[in-house]
């Protein structure tokens, strides 16, 4: 779809992009001599959970938030979980609590993972961006490789097994409540779990060697991929560890400049602000010391693996060291080394899981504390695509009374605006359009954000319209897909 604009330029418009639990789109702006000026993800549908769950009872939000996303329903699960405790003033959870928490935590990292790289990345990254689409997607995958995509299979179901152990179903559990859990593992359902677990994490190895191998073959692409220096952000563990479920906050510039450390994410506000525009629903998060207009910044896998100062599983940060010396830093710098990261990330999940299958505490019987409630509460985590934070207040009748949400896509908001118009003018710019140039920009959306990348893969395609129009209203170039 395009239009001209007051000032001369042609907008084209790829309406839908894709879903992130409702519909996006993204516009580009061409000048007279066909460059890319400016490039916008617009997420247009308004979801409206931090209205909605006002005048509930604060023990329903853990299972209400969780509708938020149907890839990871367990971080805003647990996110609001943990945001609860110091409702009910539990700021210590019994060991069970915790590690049965934890467990639950990284078996969603472990699937989403998973599902991500496997089901909804890989196609383009096997088969080329440029590849015809009826190939590329995961039917092609399947015909292609069919012991990776099992192998992607399984890995998710395990993940999935993890979290139906410990928060009774796999997908909108319950086991999460404030100040604690309402289950505990027992030694059948450890044993169960034990069974598949050296197996997961050899094909966790493989899934971190496959992507290095990819990237040694296409190392030039991917270094210049929409690659933007851009601030990052994640949670570290008291040591500087990678720590996905609980820390304090680190945010460095993209010069490698360390703005904070070990922030108590309580007070997030305080470092963290938010912009609203008139053209997209996604909030735009800023690094409060930078300001609005350059402060934006990046979350998630890559943020994670460049700023913690060591993974604490063994196979991990080897693999995690590897990464950073790769080509000088060069896939640590780059858009598409997210998805190396995830990989990583993934390995990690995959010993973490191990160490506390062999944890006596998942069968323990004290499995929630009380404490001296409090009126607000904040739980944040690194959930599987980035930072995510869950702020609350509650009146004396426990009821909530405001709700604040800054999702890992909100936090990626501009950093994949930003992305995308580097796309746009490395690959798009004086160009004939076809529909191999315009998977481009969804390739760089996928490296961010898997919401975004279900629609577009679930069938391989997606509806797609784009018209490329002249200053003088003729139609330089058409390209239609159907969904």
């Amino acid at each position: 779809m395009t239009e001209p604009t007051a000032d001369g330029l042609r907008r084209v418009a790829i309406d839908p992009l894709t879903r992130v639990e409702g519909h996006g789109k993204v516009t580009l702006m061409i000048d007279h001599v066909g460059r890319v000026v400016q490039a916008r993800l617009h997420i247009v549908e308004f979801r409206g959970f931090e209205k909605f769950v006002q005048g509930r009872p604060y023990w329903e939000a853990p299972v209400m938030v969780q509708r938020l996303c149907g890839i990871c329903p367990v971080s805003h699960h647990l996110a609001a979980a943990k945001a609860m405790d110091q409702i009910v003033g539990a700021h210590t959870l019994t060991p069970t609590a915790e590690k049965v928490r934890r467990l639950m935590h990284y078996g969603q990292i472990l699937q989403s993972h998973a599902l991500h790289f496997f089901h909804l990345a890989s196609p383009d990254l096997l088969f080329g961006f440029d590849a015809e689409p009826a190939r590329r997607n995961l039917s092609g995958l399947i015909a292609a490789d069919p012991e990776l995509a099992r192998k992607g299979i399984e890995l998710r179901r395990y993940g999935q097994e993890v979290i139906r152990v410990t928060a009774g179903k796999r997908i909108h559990g319950t086991g999460a409540i404030p100040g604690g859990v309402n289950k505990n593992v027992s030694r059948e359902e450890r044993d169960e779990l034990r069974k598949d677990i050296y197996r997961v994490l050899g094909w966790c190895l493989e899934a971190v060697e496959r992507v290095r191998q990819l990237y040694d073959r296409h190392a030039r692409l991917f270094d210049r991929f929409g690659t933007i220096a851009a601030h990052q952000l994640c949670l570290v563990r008291a040591d500087g560890a990678m720590d996905l479920y609980h820390g304090g906050l680190r945010a460095r510039t993209r010069e490698g400049r360390t703005l904070f450390d070990h922030v108590d994410y309580g007070h997030y506000w305080e470092q963290i602000g938010e912009e609203v525009r008139p053209w997209s629903y996604m909030k735009f998060p800023y690094l409060r010391a930078l300001g609005p207009q350059d402060g934006w910044y990046r979350v998630g896998p890559l943020a994670r693996v460049n700023l913690c100062d060591h993974i604490p599983t063994p196979l991990a940060d080897h693999a995690r060291r590897v990464f950073l010396a790769y080509g000088g830093g060069s896939a640590a710098r780059a858009t598409l080394g997210t998805h190396w990261a995830r990989m990583i990330e993934l390995l990690h999940a995959a010993e973490v899981i191990k160490a506390l299958l062999d944890d006596p505490d998942l069968q323990g019987d004290e499995l929630t504390v009380r404490g001296q409630p409090q009126e607000r509460g904040v739980g944040v985590l690194e959930a599987p695509r980035g930072t995510l934070i869950h702020h609350y207040r509650v009146n004396a009748e426990g009821l909530i009374t405001r709700c604040n949400l800054i999702v890992s896509t909100t936090h990626n908001n501009q950093a994949m605006n930003e992305t995308l118009l580097a796309v746009a003018r490395e690959h798009l710019d004086g160009r004939e359009l076809t529909e191999g140039l315009l998977n481009h920009l969804e390739v760089a959306i996928r490296a961010y954000d898997p919401c975004l990348s279900c629609a577009t893969h679930a069938l391989g395609q997606m509806p797609l319209i784009v018209e490329l129009v002249g200053p003088d209203g003729a139609v330089l170039g058409r390209v239609q897909r159907d969904g």
